[in-house]
């Protein structure tokens, strides 16, 4: 199934979950529950829709940046931005060490694109611009807005479970009812947490193809990423932990930098810091075989599995 089908299924299955609780709890409740919780998602949603961006820039540390200031980075997001008919973002520098990049925004004309301090100087051109292809995508698929929507949906799970698992409203029997809701509510809110995290991950599989569709060839974000995950090793326990709730937003995990060294060291034959056509292809043949901890890290991570990821855009050479 395409990646984007993916993406609206899952949006699909969200709400699906959230209105089949909602009116569950309003057969209970009348309709005055419906309302209370139907105004709560919409209210829940609004605030973080708006309020998001100003939050994540504040997080990163984001510094807004002039073409004179910045003329390269502004001449390939703005090339980017054409190929892929839309008006160009905001441009920002991330005043953080942590080697990255990352696009946010509440709608296409509200994009923001940045780079972090890190990342400069570590790629070669054409790496940042399969980079800056990745996030430049994430603004076209309006991804950003997406998982902006989906991230709420547990949370007004959690609000329901905690509302309703305790309450007994004056009467036994729907006061038990409530609470049996509550319960499966809490059990709903670990499973679309879940969820988020998949939509997560799809969406990253979702952006390299985008960052290829306009122009880039596969090795040179594989090299970039590869590049990414020792540049993140490197950095210091603090800097990843002053990141850790807005990571999702990065083009890869810094997290799981130590983890994903040791995997990516096999795919770079030569030593020679780089994953060239030749690599790239011979990944390609190749079967991956994860073991269970690696998948359940995958599992519990806003980001692919770099060694699968890497493999997914081998399968893309050629096809744009």
């Amino acid at each position: 199934m395409g990646l984007q089908m993916r993406l609206y299924l899952l949006l699909a299955v969200m709400f699906g979950i959230l209105y089949a609780v909602i009116t569950v709890i309003a057969s209970l409740m009348g309709i005055g529950g419906f309302l209370t919780y139907g105004i709560l998602a919409m209210v829940m949603v609004l605030i973080q829709y708006m309020v998001g961006p100003s939050i994540v820039g504040w997080s990163m540390k984001v510094q807004y940046v002039s073409e004179n200031e910045y003329p390269e980075l502004h001449q390939m997001v703005s090339e980017l931005a054409q190929e892929a008919r839309l008006p160009k973002p905001k441009v920002g520098i991330s005043r953080i060490e942590i080697p990255n990049a990352f696009a946010f925004g509440r709608w296409k004309g509200d994009a923001r694109v940045c780079v972090t301090q890190g990342i400069m100087g570590l790629l070669s051109k054409d790496e940042l611009r399969a980079v800056l292809g990745h996030e430049i995508s994430h603004v076209k698929h309006r991804d950003m807005a997406l998982i902006t929507i989906l991230s709420v949906i547990p949370l007004i799970l959690w609000y329901v479970a905690w509302s309703t698992m305790f309450s007994g409203y004056g009467n036994r029997e729907r006061g038990g009812n409530l609470a049996y809701i509550g319960i499966f509510a809490f059990l709903l809110y670990f499973i679309t947490n879940l969820l988020v995290l998949y939509a997560s991950r799809i969406r990253e599989y979702y952006a390299d193809q985008g960052s290829v569709r306009l122009g880039s060839q596969p090795r040179y974000l594989a090299t970039a990423l590869y590049k990414l995950v020792y540049g993140s090793a490197r950095v210091s326990k603090e800097s990843l932990k002053e990141v850790e709730g807005v990571k999702a937003f990065f083009a890869s995990d810094p997290s799981r930098a130590w983890q994903e060294i040791k995997e990516l060291r096999e795919i770079d034959a030569d030593m020679s810091g780089t994953i060239d056509a030749d690599e790239l292809m011979a990944l390609r043949s190749k079967s991956l075989r994860l073991g269970t901890s690696d998948k359940m890290m995958e599992l519990m991570s806003t980001h692919p599995n770099m060694l699968k990821r890497i493999k997914h855009l081998s399968s893309l050479i050629g096809q744009y």
